[in-house]
């Protein structure tokens, strides 16, 4: 999870930075915090989704035969 937020927050960074060339520092900061926000609230949406999934799925069971079936 954790290397999915850095790599959204180093995407967001890289494409406004080739998107403002000539921009003043200002203008870099309001993008970068912006991309910072986007990434946080993508990263807790994914965590979201991928809890509500888990929620879904029925509990396995820990035992595992070595019988077979076919008889």
């Amino acid at each position: 999870m954790m290397i999915f937020f850095a790599l959204c927050l180093g995407l967001l960074t890289l494409m406004s930075l080739l998107q403002e060339t000539t921009g003043a520092f200002d203008d870099l900061v309001k993008l970068l915090l912006g991309g910072v926000a986007a990434a946080i609230v993508v990263a807790v949406g994914f965590t979201l989704v991928r809890f509500r999934m888990s929620d879904k799925k029925p509990p396995t069971s820990g035992f595992i035969s070595i019988n077979s079936e076919d008889k």
